[in-house]
Parts: structure tokens; C-alpha cells; sequence
């Protein structure tokens, strides 16, 4: 096969330590399959991986960050048995503890870590699903009594807060959250980001720069939320504790800055609260298969999509555009960035 291209770096620090280079496709060992990739879809992991800390330190083999994308299976290794040729996929974890990342033309991957994608999903839907989705999902199944799955009717007549509704992981978890019979309410700091998270599938949107949060969420549910998706967990500990139900959960998915969280403990025990942090790349195996399985199952039902109609923008860049796609996620821009690794074009996502 031709050489082809790859993002990668060899050193932490800054979006200008990424390069590209010339990179044979690899060919695919025992359990793996070679993805040609069209979208690589980027996170907030990959460029503070790529950033390293506070001191720049080398790294060998060269890294390709990227740890979500969509495409094709070119190639397939011994003993895969449930992937196949030509079989269009979504790709997670691609660069944990790996070189092979997605942000170049062919990607080497454990076949268990690529999921069928349906004809009628897009590239662009499969390469947002990764670690967004698997994210809020075990944020959602981070119950006390709750179910563990997600589908139609699972978390019908519970009430579900998802703080920051227009971020990536905030509207995977008012999406999942919303087909799964859950009532939805979301936290927003404007009114172009209430009008996201209410296409997202949200039933109350909260402007916590306009309103009391405590109030508002307990005119809409006075005996509190049962699960409660946290982006900022220590901003919000305290309010979060007073706007629980009995047995509720915390799930607390994002680091602010390395800040620590003050925990009210004699309200958290009083309601039985779970607080629960969450990392998807260490996260049980078990529960981000069960993740994978209710996000290809909401894919199948066309339930989830990415684009403004479900409450997401999608920021495209070119291959070539990668470091400033990197400086985009750091600089929190709000929806999904995407890099083209192909110019094919999708299948909108309905």
C-alpha cells in the first residue's frame, strides 16, 4: 500500500508540536482490524494529552492523538470474526495508551473498540459518539437505584439534571436522557445555548446566569432530581445538594482546573447521596460495553444525531488545520470539532 498521512507528535506542549508525516498503513495483528478514517472527532483528553503538563517532555513512538473517529474497515486481522471489509464504523478510545490515534488516513485498532455504523447515521454522527456518549452514559447509569441500561422507557419517571446542556458530553446525556423517557432538566449560561440544549431534547432549560437554580429546579420538582450530569462539580457542589432527591446521584465527569470539591456531607447523607466521579478510559469494561451496546441500539432507532437540530454545532478542519482544531477544543468552543481526514460526503444524520 501507498504511504499515508499522519498527524502526530513527538514532544508534548503546544498545538505547533503537530506535524504531519508520510506513515505506512499498518497492517492489522490477531483481534485487530485497519479503519481508513474520513472523520477524526476531537476531545478535550486529546489535547491536554497532547499538551503534557507544564514541562515539555519527548515522546517515542510518535503519538497520533484522536481517540474518536468514523470510516471504513480496509483491512482485517486473524481471528476477527464480526468485522468485515468495507464495514462502515465508529471508533472510541483509539489513542488510550496507544499510538495510533485517529487523526490520520489509517488507524490500527483492537476490533472491539470499532461499532457498526449504520447507513443512516453520518460520518460526522459516528466520529461525535466516542467519548461524549459513552461519557454521559455512565454518568446516567451512575445510579443508586436506577437501571445500569439505557432504551425507551428505562428512566421513565425519573427527572434527570444536566449541568452545561451545550457542551458535548451535556447534550450525549440530554440526548440519551431524553429518548430514554427521562425528564430532562439543563443548566445554560445563555439563550443561544438554551435554544441547543431544548433541540437537544431537554424539557426545562435553567439560565443560571438569570435564575436561582435552587428555586427554579424545585418549581419544576419539589422533591428533587434523581441523577444529576456534572460538568462542574466544584462550582456546583453545594447547589447540586439541595436540589437532590432521596438516593440521588452525582455524577462529576470533568476536572476544573485541577480544583478540589467541597462536599456538604451532612446533606449528602441525610438525602443517602452518591457522589460519583467518572473517567470513561478507566471505567469499568463491563459498563462501557453496556454503553457501546444502548448507543448503538439509540443509532439503530435514529434517537441521537449531531447538528444544530439535536442541539450541537460541528466545527469542521481540514487534515492540515488539526493544531488549530486543538486550539479550538482548549479554547471551549461550544459544539463538536471534526477533522476531515477525507472529503467524502455523509449521510445526514436524521
Amino acid at each position: 500500500m501507498t504511504q499515508s498521512r499522519a498527524m502526530v507528535y513527538t514532544t508534548t506542549g503546544g498545538p505547533e508540536v503537530l506535524t504531519v508525516v508520510d506513515k505506512a498503513p499498518l497492517d492489522p495483528g490477531g483481534g485487530e482490524v485497519r479503519v481508513r478514517i474520513h472523520r477524526s472527532g476531537l476531545n478535550p483528553t486529546d489535547w491536554k494529552a497532547r499538551a503534557g503538563g507544564t514541562t515539555s517532555r519527548a515522546v517515542q513512538p510518535a503519538q497520533v492523538p484522536g481517540q474518536d473517529g468514523a470510516g471504513v474497515i480496509d483491512a482485517v486481522g486473524p481471528d476477527v470474526v464480526d468485522r468485515h471489509v468495507g464495514q462502515r464504523v465508529w471508533v472510541w478510545e483509539a489513542a488510550y495508551q496507544r499510538a495510533e490515534g485517529t487523526t490520520q488516513d489509517f488507524a490500527l485498532l483492537p476490533a472491539g473498540q470499532t461499532v457498526p455504523l449504520p447507513d443512516s447515521a453520518s460520518f460526522d454522527l459516528g466520529a461525535g459518539l466516542g467519548i461524549p456518549f459513552i461519557t454521559a452514559h455512565l454518568c446516567l447509569t451512575a445510579t443508586v437505584d436506577g437501571p445500569q441500561q439505557l432504551g425507551p422507557g428505562t428512566l421513565t419517571g425519573r427527572h434527570v439534571l444536566v449541568s452545561g446542556g451545550a457542551g458535548a458530553v451535556g447534550n450525549a446525556a440530554i440526548q440519551l436522557a431524553h429518548w430514554s423517557g427521562a425528564s430532562v432538566i439543563t443548566t445554560v449560561s445563555s439563550a443561544e445555548k438554551a435554544a441547543l440544549a431544548t433541540a437537544a431534547g431537554a424539557d426545562h432549560v435553567i439560565n443560571y446566569r438569570e435564575q436561582d437554580v435552587v428555586t427554579a429546579v424545585r418549581a419544576i420538582i419539589p422533591t428533587g432530581v434523581n441523577t444529576i450530569v456534572e460538568v462542574s462539580a466544584a462550582a456546583n457542589a453545594a447547589i447540586d445538594a439541595d436540589i437532590v432527591a432521596p438516593h440521588a446521584s452525582v455524577a462529576m465527569y470533568a476536572d476544573d482546573g485541577g480544583s478540589e470539591v467541597l462536599l456538604p456531607i451532612r446533606k449528602s447523607m441525610m438525602s443517602n447521596v452518591r457522589w460519583q466521579f467518572v473517567l470513561v478510559y478507566t471505567a469499568m469494561e463491563s459498563a462501557k460495553a453496556q454503553a457501546v451496546t444502548d448507543i448503538s441500539a439509540a443509532l439503530e432507532a435514529r434517537a441521537i444525531g449531531v447538528g444544530e437540530s439535536f442541539g450541537i454545532a460541528v466545527h469542521h478542519f481540514a487534515f492540515e488545520q488539526a493544531a488549530s482544531a486543538h486550539e479550538a477544543v482548549q479554547n471551549s468552543i461550544v459544539g463538536k470539532v471534526l477533522i476531515d481526514i477525507t472529503q467524502e460526503a455523509t449521510v445526514d444524520s436524521a
